[in-house]
């Protein structure tokens, strides 16, 4: 299913100053790339899915391999393989990040050397959700998506980053101009409370996190669940690639 990627092995120190090596496969020849952060399924057909749609639209899809098998998703696998990798991932943590962001700000910092770009765009996904927002603190990141952020797990008032992090990412975000955020409003891992501790944080005085919330009891807005959202998830992929698009702009090859 990953036919037409390249694959490379990345390695880079996390927040705990230890180095980790992820796999990375990337698609499409423009200097406009998209990471697209996998979420707890995993890679499975629904997010080559979603990076082919990328590609189409003339971005580089790049999809960095954190956790568990390839091509298909592994819910209860994958649960089981985050909680052991307790070095990279903190999944209970209010108001701290995880050490594996550490190891996504260098990947995002390696792709606009080699590429050339400007800065690169990024997207998390439940799990992976509020990375997106986190790392909109970087240079190297000019574009965010947190579709369905989760983490910190049973804790919906709380944000799963530091203080710093969060002023880093909203002075960017007053720089640059507003993220998106995406979730049903049915979606009982993402709830109302989660949204609302996000604009109580970046969207007290305007708006730096465009939150956009779909009818529905789905989860995975881009993935998993796009076909179940019907016309409301369409036209929010339609929406999230046409903000990638703005602020990357064109590919100038």
């Amino acid at each position: 299913m990953l036919e037409g990627f390249d694959s490379r092995a990345f390695s880079a120190p996390i927040g705990t100053g230890d180095a980790v090596t992820h796999d990375v496969y990337s698609k499409g020849d423009a200097s406009r790339c998209v990471v697209i952060i996998q979420e707890l399924p995993g890679i499975g057909p629904e997010t080559i899915s979603l990076a082919n749609t990328f590609v189409e639209r003339g971005f580089r899809a790049v999809l960095p391999h954190l956790f568990g098998p390839l091509g298909r998703v592994s819910m209860l696998g994958n649960t089981a393989r985050v909680f052991c990798m307790r070095k990279e991932f903190k999944l209970f943590s209010a108001n701290e990040s995880s050490p594996v962001v550490d190891w996504l700000k260098a990947l995002c910092q390696d792709l606009r050397a080699a590429h050339g770009a400007e800065a690169v765009g990024v997207i998390g996904m439940c799990l992976t959700g509020n990375f997106a927002i986190s790392l909109m603190a970087d240079d190297s990141v000019l574009a965010g998506v947190a579709s369905q952020p989760s983490m910190p797990l049973f804790k919906q008032d709380a944000l799963h980053m530091t203080d710093a992090e969060a002023d880093a990412a909203r002075a960017r975000l007053d720089e640059h101009g507003p993220m998106m955020a995406l979730r049903f409003t049915e979606d009982p891992l993402c709830t109302g409370r989660k949204f609302k501790a996000i604009s109580e944080r970046f969207n007290d005085d305007k708006e730096r996190v465009r939150l956009v919330e779909l009818p529905g009891k789905g989860h995975s807005v881009l993935t998993l669940d796009l076909i179940q959202g019907g016309e409301p998830a369409a036209q929010a992929l339609e929406d999230v690639l046409a903000y990638f698009t703005d602020k990357l702009g064109a590919d100038p090859a």
